[in-house]
């Protein structure tokens, strides 16, 4: 299923995309996807219903963060071999993890705002997934059990915030527009094996990343399991699991994000995001 959320920012009410990609009104069934909605036996009740019975949405309505009450946003650095050789970094024995503050989260096509004088904002498409139940010392092998559901989603960064100014990544991560994730939560029964997804993001037009989420280094079960060996997980959290190469600070030259430049980014089953730099 295909759960999203839409209207205006802070008055968001929960949707669905039916087979033929109309948006579908839940809101009278289901309030909100708050955290205790995200638990398995609630999403396998919202398969039941019948999306065509219910409301047609406009197309044109902004869609928002897809998931409501989110507490904690974690993220993963050099999950993609060839992203780390880029960065011309080794590849990690463990999970490289990082935070971003959940006040980053933004709708899949809302604008991304620089920071002020910024010259060096990136770009980081990534799978992103969303936690259903309260994860502590998960094996990898039921690791997945835990998790709602899945979305695109674009890391932004500011690298000299992130390199240059002292301390932990998260201070070039957490600004206000630079966690895009959506169009929709798709949940979990729908895709059973998250290692097999092309993702592509463009700016201008031009690839810039284009890789398979099965270039991973660590997968999504062993992330799942891994962070719930120190911290509990709750339903809710979104953990963004690493991209592949092609980032701007990669490049030679390094490339930078500027006014007036349109990001967009898809993967497979989990729909497009569209974005303008302002």
């Amino acid at each position: 299923m295909k759960l999203l959320r839409y209207g205006a920012m802070g008055e968001e009410k929960l949707g669905a995309l039916d087979a033929k990609g109309n948006i579908r009104d839940l809101s009278l069934l289901v309030p909100d996807l708050t955290p205790e909605f995200l638990a398995p036996e609630r999403l396998k009740a919202l398969t039941a219903v019948n999306l065509e019975a219910l409301p047609i949405v406009n197309k044109k309505v902004r869609l928002g963060v897809p998931v409501a009450g989110t507490r904690q946003v974690l993220a993963i650095g050099l999950n993609y071999r060839a992203h780390a050789a880029e960065a011309g970094l080794a590849i990690p024995k463990e999970p490289v993890v990082f935070n971003k503050a959940v006040t980053c989260l933004s709708g899949p096509n809302d604008d991304i705002v620089m920071p002020p004088k910024s010259k060096e904002t990136d770009w980081e498409i990534e799978l992103g997934l969303v936690i259903g139940s309260t994860a502590r010392k998960v094996s990898e092998k039921n690791a997945l059990k835990y998790v709602a559901g899945y979305c695109l989603a674009n890391d932004v960064s500011e690298r000299n915030w992130q390199v240059k100014r002292s301390g932990q990544w998260t201070k070039g991560k957490s600004f206000d527009t630079f966690g895009p994730i959506g169009p929709w939560l798709l949940t979990a029964d729908e895709l059973p094996n998250p290692q097999t997804l092309e993702m592509e993001l463009k700016v201008n037009g031009k690839t810039r990343q284009h890789s398979n989420t099965g270039d991973m280094i660590f997968p999504v079960a062993k992330l799942v399991s891994y962070l719930s060996q120190f911290m509990t997980l709750l339903p809710g959290d979104v953990v963004f699991t690493g991209t592949p190469s092609g980032v701007g600070l990669g490049m030679k030259p390094q490339q930078f994000l500027k006014k007036g430049d349109i990001v967009t980014l898809r993967i497979d089953k989990l729909g497009t995001q569209t974005q303008k730099v302002v």
